[in-house]
């Protein structure tokens, strides 16, 4: 259960480089991770060797490309543990994948006083679809209210999803307090009052297996670039009853069974959602990502995750006037802090002095800092190819910082 972190650094490139003078220290995967050089080689090797249009051409490359294509679909319904191949949809990413859920089935079934339930702290990406979606048919947006530490209750959640709600939607693990929410119970609920559950699973795939016929939610969303695959990838898993309720959102090529001059008609699943060229690299280059997080075992990263962050926040504990957000146990892979008066981009700009990368801002999560009552926060996030020296070094550049905003003062 133990990850060699030595051995698998080299495998990413990009670490290897200085920054202002010192070692590369990425803590910003929770944004987007780096890639392994399967994952680049794999690229490279479609582009000069597979390269044409998928599902068109009945020559060579195209049949290589949408061999490629389709398989790297059936490792992803194996990855996550889909019933059928067709329940995958291949999107630009999480974002893409809760828009096409929003405007594609939730407009379909809701109306005025109908409920879309949420909490605040999602991602934007998790709430600006289904603030849409009400304002477009007249539903009810609520919010599971949020504790203290920016968590919610199981009790408040089945006090706020009551028989008016069509459709709850939530994060598995929040992207600023990195703990993962109780997906599987809320499905629960959510079907009891005739519901369905959609999760963001942008920040739960890199660190955690996820079964989703365990979870027994009716979609679930991720995205390539944050689990070492390539920018520009997403998923939509849905479960097939409700994909085959749902209109297509984007029209044109290979999305259709019969075009007449006056109507049409689409293929079947899961094609009549993947209008035009489709993303063929990204997908193939996911694959590759499955591959290789599969080889290291996700119960592997999930433990180095843990096991780091823990360490991480033990040592942050100890440099004064630093403040965490959310609660002490169970983080996944991220801490989210301010440090006294600085402010989180001021930090971030002096930590890249030094070679750390972190992330400063609101998090896309305004409501969540909002009751954090923080404009904004700085965050530092962990994956497989981070060791305890990049702490250290992390923990060493804060220091830096604040002596030099007090000899500034």
């Amino acid at each position: 259960m133990v990850l060699d972190t030595s051995n698998l650094r080299k495998l990413f490139p990009i670490l290897g480089q200085k920054i202002n003078g010192h070692p590369l220290v990425y803590l910003d995967s929770a944004a987007s991770t780096q890639k392994p050089i399967q994952v680049i080689e794999t690229l490279k090797q479609f582009y000069e060797r597979d390269n044409a249009n998928v599902h068109r051409g009945v020559h060579t490359l195209g049949s290589r490309a949408t061999e490629a294509y389709e398989g790297a679909r059936a490792k992803v319904a194996r990855f996550i543990h889909a019933e059928r191949v067709e329940e995958i949809i291949f999107t630009r990413g999480t974002t893409s994948s809760i828009n096409l859920v929003a405007s594609s089935y939730a407009r379909a079934i809701c109306k005025e006083g109908d409920e879309i339930v949420v909490s605040a702290m999602e991602h934007h990406s998790n709430l600006l679809p289904w603030q849409q979606a009400a304002k477009a048919t007249g539903a009810v947006l609520k919010y599971i209210p949020l504790q203290a530490d920016g968590t919610f209750s199981i009790e408040e959640a089945e006090k706020t999803i009551t028989d008016r709600t069509k459709l709850v939607s939530v994060s598995h693990i929040s992207n600023v307090l990195g703990v993962a929410n109780p997906v599987k119970q809320i499905a629960a609920i959510a079907h009891k009052h005739g519901a369905v559950v959609m999760v963001d699973g942008a920040q739960s795939i890199p660190h955690i297996k996820v079964d989703v016929q365990e979870l027994d939610c009716d979609f679930y969303a991720f995205s390539g670039h944050k689990m070492c695959g390539p920018t520009g990838i997403g998923v939509l898993y849905g479960k097939k009853a409700y994909l085959e309720q749902m209109e297509p959102i984007e029209f044109g090529g290979e999305m259709i069974d019969y075009v007449g001059l006056h109507d049409a008609s689409w293929k079947e699943l899961p094609w009549k959602f993947e209008g035009g060229t489709p993303i063929i690299a990204g997908a193939i280059g996911l694959g590759a990502a499955i591959d290789f997080l599969e080889q290291i075992g996700l119960d592997v990263i999930e433990a180095h995750d843990k096991l780091l962050t823990s360490y991480a926040v033990e040592r942050m504990k100890q440099i004064e006037h630093l403040t965490m957000y959310g609660p002490e146990e169970g983080r996944f892979g991220l801490v989210t802090f301010n440090l006294g008066k600085i402010h989180p981009h001021d930090l971030a700009t002096v930590l890249d002095s030094y070679g750390v990368a972190i992330r400063a801002g609101h998090h896309c999560c305004q409501p969540l800092m909002r009751h954090f009552r923080a404009s904004a926060t700085a965050r530092a996030s962990f994956y497989l190819y981070n060791t305890e020296e990049d702490v250290e070094q992390f923990l060493f550049a804060l220091n830096k910082t604040k002596e030099y905003f007090r000899e500034v003062e």
